[in-house]
């Protein structure tokens, strides 16, 4: 049985590139608001997960399709 992913890119909601970009760098927006603002532990939050999401949306990226056909 595979492990459910938390941030799943190959869902049909991530098919466009803006909406993972913006994904990624919402969360990372808000933890340089937070910082700011003077939040430190709700900045390291935001700043965790905009890095999970950045990793797991841009770097790794959804799988490429099989060139058959």
């Amino acid at each position: 049985m595979a492990a459910m992913k938390l941030i799943d890119p190959n869902h049909p909601f991530f098919a466009k590139a803006w909406v993972r970009w913006l994904t990624a760098l919402f969360p990372l927006g808000w933890a340089a608001f937070e910082f700011v603002n003077g939040s430190p532990g709700w900045g390291v939050v935001f700043a965790a997960l905009g890095a999970l999401a950045f990793w797991a949306l841009i770097v790794r990226g959804p799988d490429r399709p099989d060139n058959q056909g």
